[in-house]
């Protein structure tokens, strides 16, 4: 499946979840709803935002986190792939969206640096 047409099924998938959209970032996509960045599309797979109440449900299913290399290094996100049989499941998809939802609610946003030039 081509990247643009996955990117279109998930969106499909999750189209009743509120103010649902992909942003383009370093070749994959975020998904966000409303303002809340829920999601990572990145090679025909997705990735939902994790946490300790969320990640053993996914680990259980043999799901990976997201990983990405820095400098040579293996760095690892809290976002876990979602099963496929969970994304080709609408209300499953929805269910465990919803979940990735809240924990994107209930971690407090990076506050940014402002620094004054001189």
């Amino acid at each position: 499946m081509a990247d643009d047409s996955f990117k279109d099924f998930v969106l499909d998938q999750l189209a009743g979840l509120p103010e649902l959209r992909a942003r383009a970032m370093f070749g994959a996509h975020g998904l966000y709803s409303a303002d809340r960045f829920f999601a990572i599309l990145d090679e025909g797979r997705v990735f939902f935002k994790v946490d300790e109440t969320t990640r053993a449900a996914y680990a259980s299913r043999g799901m990976k986190p997201f990983t990405y290399e820095m400098k040579g290094r293996l760095m690892t996100m809290s976002y876990s792939e979602v099963p496929p049989e969970i994304l080709e499941d609408r209300n499953e998809a929805l269910a465990w969206a919803n979940l990735a939802i809240q924990v994107a609610a209930a971690k407090p946003a990076k506050k940014r640096v402002l620094r004054k030039q001189s």
